[in-house]
């Protein structure tokens, strides 16, 4: 009976020592408290809207039938042995043994399936897609979320953007608007719509981690929304919309080390699609502005060897011969800053600014030169599809210079060292020959088969000319090179 009640007893103590909160071993048991009445709370106050509608509900319902499932069916080869009697009987097969039949094996033709999305765009069947959904395809269907299929047919492609445009007969289909993807901004809610893994009108949500993503190796022209909303296998080509229900991009890759969804995900921006939607509807090709000019980053180095203040802008590195860009006066060394009435941020945001404006019309464009702000209107051109490029041939030695340049070997460019260097044509200057490992020339990117073209913004045509320019350089003076790599021009600056 006593072990009963001392039982009983820490039991109690235990109720008491939860309504109390835990308490360490050793300390005194507090006096109860007298409790008063509290007057019930007032009621929470109604959630905050974040955005114009946070009805995902609603918005998944009213995107979703614009969404489509992308069949594509591709005929590969594969190997076929001898058909027909008698070379299909078993006896006669074991009699000359299958390594007799083997050397008969002509290509098989077999079908290879795969499977994408896409976004209606208009009611009356025009689809847009990504171009490697389609890309190949003998066979293109198109499944709608009413479980309806029709045959598509391909209007136009452009790898350059990863974008595709389909055509279906049928009217009266669902839409989703589009919305100016420049207004959008990091951290909205946005949501995924599309097919991974084979699951129809899969919808996700995640945020806008990031604009303006490029130099990611996806596409040639490059502006990608980054979002963390789930993007599998199958997304390709769906709809990334906003909280209004409206078209922001287009889904077209994932960053993954596993082949799923790692929560980067990257969709071509609207205000990049819509224009390439409209020139594969009118003519089915997309036709891009020129200026005319070898564009890089603009480094700090760079910055302060141009007199600009601050790393703003684009170093024009090359002006090309009967371009645009030269009938309106650039010059080599330029710091664009401004083009169209926006300002220049990098080479890949200038690249896809002139791509996308008119052919024939008129820009201005601001550039920093000798410290001078210049406005230069220039006429955009189409872009070619070839640039010439250009070498050298000239006879000459080899040099060493000191200072900065010292860990680099160059001589003067000759027939052979052209040749052997795959370089040729009229360029004239002095090549590198040898880069000494872990040094500030190494670091800095230069390498073996550069062609130096200027010195400090001094042209080097020769051997002479270079060795007499290098000469007047201090020990320690940073170096401001132009050189030729593979038909490019750009700058690179050695300092310690």
């Amino acid at each position: 009976m006593s072990t009963l009640l001392v039982g009983i007893g820490i039991l109690i103590g235990l109720v008491v020592a939860s309504d109390l909160g835990w308490l360490p071993f050793g300390h005194a048991v507090p006096e109860p408290t007298v409790t008063k009445e509290v007057p019930a709370a007032p009621p929470a106050p109604a959630p905050v809207s974040i955005g114009v509608d946070r009805n995902f509900v609603s918005i998944a319902k009213a995107v979703r039938p614009a969404v489509v499932n992308v069949f594509t069916t591709r005929t590969g080869k594969g190997g076929e042995g001898l058909h027909g009697m008698p070379f299909e009987d078993p006896f006669f097969r074991r009699f000359f043994g299958e390594e007799f039949f083997r050397r008969f094996e002509v290509p098989r033709e077999r079908k290879e399936r795969s499977l994408g999305s896409g976004v209606i765009v208009d009611s009356k069947g025009l689809i847009i897609t990504n171009n490697h959904v389609v890309s190949k395809a003998d066979e293109i269907k198109v499944l709608l979320s009413d479980k309806r299929e029709f045959k598509a047919k391909l209007i136009g492609t452009d790898a350059k953007t990863d974008l595709a445009v389909l055509r279906i007969d049928a009217e009266g289909l669902h839409t989703i608007p589009w919305a100016d993807s420049d207004k959008l901004e990091v951290g909205e809610f946005v949501l995924a719509v599309g097919t991974p893994f084979g699951l129809n009108q899969t919808v996700t949500l995640g945020i806008v981690s990031a604009v303006g993503r490029a130099s990611m190796g996806i596409a040639e022209y490059e502006d990608f929304i980054q979002t963390d909303a789930a993007i599998n296998p199958g997304n390709s080509g769906g709809a990334l919309v906003n909280t209004r229900g409206e078209l922001v991009g287009i889904n077209t890759a994932i960053f993954s080390q596993s082949g799923g969804n790692m929560g980067i995900g990257f969709a071509v921006p609207s205000n990049m699609a819509r224009p390439i939607l409209d020139q594969l509807v009118q003519g089915g090709k997309v036709v891009r502005g020129w200026l005319g000019v070898s564009i890089q980053e603009l480094s700090p180095d760079l910055a302060t060897q141009f007199g600009v203040q601050e790393p703003k802008g684009v170093l024009v590195s090359e002006v090309l011969d009967d371009s645009p860009a030269k009938r309106a006066g650039f010059e080599r060394g330029d710091v664009i800053v401004e083009f169209d009435g926006k300002p220049v941020e990098n080479p890949t945001q200038l690249r896809n600014a002139v791509a996308q404006t008119a052919i024939g019309r008129k820009a201005t464009v601001k550039v920093m030169r000798d410290k001078h702000v210049r406005n230069l209107e220039v006429t955009i051109a189409e872009q070619p599809k070839t640039v010439a490029q250009a070498g050298s041939e000239e006879e000459g030695g080899s040099a060493r210079p000191a200072g900065l340049l010292a860990d680099i070997d160059v001589r003067e460019l000759n027939s052979d060292l052209a040749s052997r260097l795959g370089l040729g044509g009229s360029d004239r200057g002095v090549a590198i020959v040898r880069v000494r490992a872990d040094s500030v020339a190494e670091e800095a990117g230069l390498k073996e088969g550069d062609l130096i073209l200027e010195v400090n913004r001094m042209p080097v045509p020769s051997l002479t000319v270079y060795e007499r320019v290098v000469s007047k350089l201090s020990t320690n003076q940073p170096v401001l090179l132009l050189i030729k790599r593979q038909g490019r021009t750009s700058f690179i600056t050695l300092k310690q």
